[in-house]
């Protein structure tokens, strides 16, 4: 569940969001961005949750496709954010914070700060495809809107981050800032193809990594009988100390290629564990 007591934390320090978009969004500049306008500029593939009024039916009588027209109009800030809703995220060896929790805290700060910027956001979950999709808005019923999705959402199945950001690339009407977060427990190559798409939809990318303090170092030892969370499936294994050790060197490689690939696309990546007080790394982030 989302603290409130994390949202008055964050009203004093509710400036540092101008230092962290500026390099993004000059603001107050007609620009080509895609939103309500009087120019047309192009088109685009009709996605659920776009605005029907929007639909240019000449073109579907040309292609029994849905189009929809794309305008000029101001530029303004829009953050969109994608958070893994799979089931691996609700894990902790603490049983005080799961992943999923953190990094819907992380969100939710996010989405605050921008709405008191009077600015829009949208948000998805994903697993292996887009879950709850929130079209960009501003004000405060759509703040409090998707914090009741995030406290409230059944986390499931596996996650595809390639398939997911392709389908949201869709949805996207401008070049925003986008946030990522998940614990990025899937197959590397998914991972970066999902990064290097995100990275063309956007003029900022933001990767967060959500870590159970257990899973960076096992907490477990001997003969066990483990469970995936995502498959269900079970397996026995004997973790020895060596094992340990193996499996902490994969890991560490893992998140290390994913900053890697962060760094190609110029995105910012943070690793964060969920033992640390949210307030705490949320400034972090924010106060680069």
């Amino acid at each position: 569940m989302i603290d409130p007591e994390f949202f008055e934390q964050l009203k004093r320090f509710s400036f540092l969001v101008k230092k962290r978009v500026s390099s993004v969004y000059a603001g107050g500049r007609k620009s080509k961005v895609h939103g309500q306008g009087i120019e047309t500029t192009d088109y685009r593939e009709y996605f659920p949750g776009d605005d029907i009024k929007a639909i240019d039916w000449k073109i579907y009588g040309r292609t029994e496709r849905l189009h929809i027209r794309r305008f000029e109009e101001e530029k303004t800030l829009t953050t969109h954010i994608l958070i893994d809703s799979s089931k691996s995220m609700d894990f902790s060896t603490s049983g005080i914070m799961k992943k999923f929790d953190y990094g819907a805290m992380i969100a939710a700060g996010f989405m605050y700060m921008v709405v008191k910027e009077n600015e829009k956001f949208g948000m998805a979950t994903y697993t292996t495809e887009l879950g709850n999709i929130i079209q960009p808005k501003k004000g405060m019923n759509h703040f409090f809107n998707a914090v009741s999705l995030l406290n409230n959402i059944k986390l499931r199945g596996k996650t595809n981050l390639g398939i997911c950001a392709e389908q949201y690339a869709k949805t996207i009407k401008t070049k925003p800032l986008i946030v990522v977060i998940s614990d990025f427990l899937e197959n590397f190559d998914s991972i970066r193809e999902g990064i290097y798409r995100i990275s063309k939809s956007s003029n900022d990318v933001i990767v967060i990594h959500v870590a159970d303090p257990g899973e960076l170092n096992l907490w477990v030892e001997g003969d066990l009988k483990l469970h995936d969370l995502e498959t269900m499936a079970q397996k026995r294994l004997y973790i020895s100390p060596s094992f340990k050790e193996r499996y902490k060197k994969r890991h560490e490689n893992h998140i290390f290629k994913i900053r890697e690939c962060c760094d190609d696309v110029r995105a910012q990546f943070y690793s964060v564990r969920t033992d640390r007080k949210i307030f705490e790394t949320f400034l972090d982030i924010i106060s680069v």
